[in-house]
């Protein structure tokens, strides 16, 4: 077998809407298309050994067992890798469970798609399944266990940490949108102008003042105490000189801490003797330079939470501990506790299971114990100094039990510090008396507190503590999202888009918009390029400025990473014609269809499908969309049109010279076809069928007609607001026109127009594509023999795997077909070739080029045009 391609996908995609995120691996299976299972010796003994969970798996017959059976009865090994690739992900604790294979039209060969819960996981998982497949047809032994403790190590060197995690599934839960935006716990909820910024539990609103305040131990204890908040005594010291010092001033027994530290880290406590005194404050000074000595307060570990100065909860933390049984050891108690299912590697479980380190080695010590010693049965033996779960501690929830004086002491203690979410470690006896009667004392506030042991204690209520978080940061009334049109067909998408974000911009919205020539933030084009993708949707998303984003998708991004957005208002199919078919398994012109229609399925339920009514396939999509749909069509009598609105549905139709609306049996005229700039006078039909696209999806939006009319006028075809669409450049004796036409459908559209231009002598410039059909190509060469009387063919750029002279030949076949007789030249060069073409030109000659290279056809355009001007101007 051969592993072809893998694709990441993140966002709605051809195979799902809903399963956001999936691998897709495309599989060669060689000899082994000719191998079901049923006819590999032992493989099914083999596999269920290896892998019995797989028992789970119900596969097409629907029960357990179901998959097995399938194996047993023959099914080919692209099937059998996707169950495994799912399965060894969930036996790594990322239960997952959508899958499909399906062969492409090259036979023997599979797309291999399952769901992945973390990108890399997904990734490896799909390799790890084809060797252990491999191995289990070879009959070698395969070292399982390795790799899923491999992918748990992905896992948690990749993931989001658990409270991090679940502001995100709680933002999730509430249909917030949201970015990852490092490869840490930077994420962006919301989009655009209604975006929020969160890294790990501190938001955008966290006062800077505040953090540093909390991350200075030594400053905090000052401030609370300057508040009458009771905190522990001590100083700070910063050589092993002063632990003598420190020793006077707050008397034994003691506890080290950095001053910076966090997570317990280099905290040792109930220090009692200055060998172990000097011994914990080098531990510290690793931490930080400046170690705390406080006096070791005797009671309980407790941590408050309170968000948006609102106590929401409360655990009793307890450290990592065995309970003696008279019979195991110390290693063999820890040995048994890690094995409670409630434990896991890193934070893949409630618990952590438990390790040993020096401050392990150093509380046995003072016992007098080792991890040999057998402790009496009852007996509990501490392991870690401080509660962290994340060193195997365990927490218990208390939040129903703190004593009113406490909760406003906590309370209090957020905003003295500044911090939106703090995290108070309490030592006191309980929290149900006053921390005044019980001598009970603040050690620490802590920025960026953990939320683990709130929202899965070990004992007690689970607190959903992120929604408290959410409701802080978007408060009823205040959206998380900003519009969204996207727009994708085969032709004209650009030019629709650019129209669409015309128009929004012109009713008091600043718009993000992408195309395939760059992106724009208003009327500032940010990046150049084709910028069709999910990458170039999360640039909009991302930026805080954008109000409202138009963005053009193309079918290369959808197939390559899905959507780079979750759900739009309006989605908008220009039309579906043939182009771009042989590739990336689109064949025909229902795969097309079938990858274009994401775009509509994509749409949310109350918003809006804007489909041609004068193409079939995208009709087929409208019927079977889940959102409401409206048409367009230069054809009012489009029976598709007339039976939309006879069920009081809403269309866009060009009747009588006028782009009109009609809602059910009401006209509503925008605008003279003649007096839209973009049309040409109403003689260029594509162009027509943009404006009505753009028109009925700004309509929909809630614009108002004479809001649209406006925009409608005041768009120019032209470098600035269409480069490379219809451009035409005039010289003294002749025109030039630039356009991106580079498929047959472009073709027939600049055919249609060139027969409204009364010129003697039409030129064309033509090249081919490389990644194009044979009959694509040839294609190209017979409209042009249509609608030019001399062309000009030069192909110096997008052999995308083909020679020059097999495109050029190809298209030459093409003229001939139609015109055996026909001018022709073959040019190396486009600067060459536009030069070339000017001087062929005689008065009234009409030329054209049709380049994917547009913005280097307009400079070279443009610099003649300027040196035709230059004699006049002197």
């Amino acid at each position: 077998m051969k592993i072809e391609n893998i694709q990441v996908l993140r966002g709605p995609n051809i195979w799902s809407v809903s399963r956001k995120k999936l691998i897709q691996m495309r599989l060669n299976l060689q000899e082994l298309e000719h191998r079901p299972t049923n006819t590999i010796e032992g493989f099914y003994e083999r596999l269920k050994e290896l892998l019995p969970s797989l028992y789970d798996h119900r596969c097409s017959p629907g029960v357990k067992g179901g998959f097995f059976q399938r194996v047993q009865k023959g099914t080919w090994m692209g099937h059998v890798i996707e169950h495994i690739a799912l399965e060894i992900q969930t036996l790594a604790g990322m239960d997952t469970g959508f899958g499909r294979t399906r062969e492409t039209k090259t036979p023997g060969t599979y797309n291999v798609v399952f769901n992945y819960l973390e990108e890399k996981v997904g990734v490896f998982a799909a390799e790890a399944a084809v060797r252990i497949a491999e191995a289990l047809i070879k009959g070698d032994d395969y070292p399982l266990e390795a790799d899923i403790q491999q992918m748990r190590e992905i896992r948690e060197n990749t993931r989001l940490g658990p409270s991090t995690g679940s502001i995100v599934e709680e933002a999730i839960a509430r249909d917030i949108p949201w970015i990852r935006l490092n490869n840490q716990s930077l994420v962006q909820l919301g989009y655009g102008k209604n975006q929020v910024r969160i890294r790990a539990t501190m938001t955008e609103k966290t006062s800077s003042i505040a953090v540093d305040l909390a991350g200075n131990k030594d400053e905090t204890k000052r401030i609370l105490q300057e508040q009458a908040i009771p905190v522990a005594k001590g100083i700070t010291i910063t050589s092993t000189a002063q632990v003598k010092e420190a020793i006077r001033k707050v008397g034994f027994p003691l506890v080290f801490k950095p001053l910076d530290g966090n997570h317990g880290r280099g905290a040792t406590i109930n220090v009692k003797t200055e060998e172990e005194a000097v011994a914990a404050f080098e531990h510290a000074a690793k931490i930080s330079r400046r170690v705390i000595v406080e006096k070791f307060i005797t009671g309980y570990d407790f941590r408050v939470l309170v968000i948006d100065n609102k106590m929401v909860a409360a655990a009793l933390r307890v450290p990592a501990h065995v309970k003696g049984d008279g019979e195991h050891n110390v290693q063999q108690l820890i040995d048994i506790e890690n094995t409670d299912p409630r434990r896991g590697y890193g934070h893949e479980n409630v618990l952590t299971h438990i390790t040993i380190d020096r401050d392990t080695m150093d509380l046995l010590s003072k016992k007098g114990y080792g991890l040999e010693t057998v402790p009496p049965a009852d007996e509990t033996v501490f392991l870690k100094s401080t509660a962290n779960l994340s060193t195997g501690g365990t927490s218990i929830d208390v939040t129903d039990q703190v004593h009113p004086q406490n909760v406003f002491i906590c309370e209090r203690i957020s905003r003295v510090i500044g911090l939106d979410i703090c995290g108070i470690d309490i030592m006191a006896e309980n929290l149900t008396e006053p921390l005044t009667e019980t001598g009970g004392v603040i050690l620490e506030v802590n920025a960026a507190p953990g939320f683990r042991m709130h929202i899965a204690p070990s004992e007690g209520l689970p607190r959903n503590v992120a929604g408290h978080v959410l409701d802080m940061l978007y408060p009823p009334g205040k959206s998380a999202r900003i519009p969204i049109i996207a727009t994708t067909g085969t032709n004209g998408k650009t030019t629709t888009t650019r129209l669409i974000a015309h128009i929004i911009k012109n009713n008091g919205y600043r718009v993000g918009f992408t195309t395939s020539d760059g992106i724009y933030v208003q009327n500032t084009m940010m990046l150049e390029g084709d910028t069709t993708g999910p990458a170039s949707t999360e640039f909009i998303l991302k930026d805080p400025t954008v109000e409202f984003a138009v963005l053009e998708t193309a079918r290369g991004g959808i197939l390559r990473s899905g959507l780079g957005f979750g759900r739009c208002d309006i989605g908008v199919i220009t039309n579906i014609q043939p182009d771009h078919l042989g590739i990336s398994d689109i064949h025909t012109l229902d795969d097309l269809a079938r990858v274009k229609s994401v775009i509509i399925k994509s749409v949310k339920k109350d918003g809006w499908g804007v489909l041609n009514a004068d193409n079939e396939h995208c009709v087929r999509i409208g019927k079977q969309a889940d959102c409401n749909i409206a048409y367009f069509s230069r054809n009012e009598n489009n029976p598709v049109i007339k039976t939309h609105c006879q069920k009081g549905g809403i269309a866009c139709v060009c009747e009588n010279g006028f782009i009109t609306i009609k809602k059910g049996d009401w006209k509503i005229r925008v605008q003279r076809t003649s007096q839209i700039p973009l049309t040409f006078g109403g003689t260029v039909n594509f162009m027509i069928e943009n404006v009505m696209a753009a028109t009925l999806a700004a309509y929909l939006w809630g614009i108002k007609t004479e809001d649209i009319r406006t925009p409608l006028q005041s768009f120019i075809p032209s470098v600035v607001q269409t480069p490379g669409r219809m451009n035409i450049f005039e010289f003294r004796d002749f025109k030039f026109m630039v356009d991106f036409a580079h498929n047959p459908d472009g073709y027939n559209g600049i055919k249609e127009f060139l027969k409204t231009v009364d010129s003697p002598y039409k030129i064309g410039l033509i090249a081919g594509t490389g990644d194009r059909r044979d009959e694509d190509i040839r294609e190209l060469g017979r409209i042009s023999a249509q609608m030019f009387d001399h062309v000009l063919l030069r192909q110096e750029h997008h052999l995308r795997g083909r020679t020059r002279e097999n495109i050029l030949g190809l298209m030459v076949e093409g003229l001939k077909e139609v015109k055996p007789d026909i001018s022709y030249e073959l040019l190396e060069d486009e600067t060459d070739a536009i030069a070339y073409a000017i001087n062929l030109a005689r008065p009234g000659t009409f030329i054209t080029t049709l380049s994917d290279a547009v913005d280097n056809a307009i400079e070279i355009i443009q610099n003649h045009q300027d040196r035709e001007r230059a004699p006049s101007a002197k």
